[in-house]
């Protein structure tokens, strides 16, 4: 049986070198060398029987299933936790696949590590931003907020890197429109649709 594990992963020797989006700029060179990519959770709807819904309403007011990725500086996906409650905090799902060695998670090697937003603990390997800062790219947009520390310069940058998670996230969205409306498909199927478009996304983009 094929996993999400065996199509959705890192390529053969991907973290022994400097990813190319990183090594030709010179706003992440070298500050960001050993940066192999960011994590983030979204959310896609989902449906499911009355007696089982109230934990997948979030903020929004409607189910969705709430999905751990990490994704490259190539847009690529190179892991995925689906299926979660749309109620699970992403720092829980965070905590479950870390620390489950049968989750396949592709850890960072020694020195290494994957941005992270503020909503995940600081611990070695994961490098959120300086927090109770201006962090989004739109705080710094006009000339009046430029950054005014270096802290602030770093949150800057940390934040335009990042970016490639939500870029990913937009381009497999826009992509797949399925995701925008689940059909009501069995839940484990629902799972299995964000999966596979994953991969095909991927596969496209390969």
């Amino acid at each position: 049986q094929l996993r999400a594990a065996d199509v959705i992963k890192p390529e053969e020797q991907q973290f022994n070198t400097v990813p190319q989006h990183i090594r030709i700029l010179t706003r992440y060179y070298p500050y960001f060398r050993n940066c192999i990519g960011a994590i983030d959770g979204t959310h896609v709807s989902t449906h499911l029987p009355a007696y089982q819904i109230i934990p997948y309403i979030g903020r929004k007011g409607f189910a969705t299933q709430n999905i751990l990725a990490v994704c490259d500086f190539d847009l690529l996906f190179t892991y995925v936790m689906a299926g979660w409650e749309g109620t699970a905090h992403d720092s829980r799902i965070f905590n479950a696949v870390t620390n489950d060695r049968n989750s396949n998670f592709p850890n960072p090697t020694a020195g290494q590590y994957y941005l992270v937003d503020s909503g995940y603990p600081l611990q070695t390997g994961y490098l959120p931003p300086y927090r109770n800062m201006r962090y989004h790219i739109p705080h710094f947009r006009d000339t009046m907020n430029q950054p005014k520390s270096a802290n602030e310069v770093f949150n800057y940058y940390h934040s335009s890197l990042r970016m490639a998670v939500e870029r990913t996230f937009g381009i497999w969205k826009k992509k797949f429109t399925i995701l925008n409306k689940m059909p009501t498909y069995g839940f484990q199927t629902q799972v299995k649709v964000v999966v596979s478009t994953m991969a095909l996304h991927n596969f496209i983009r390969k």
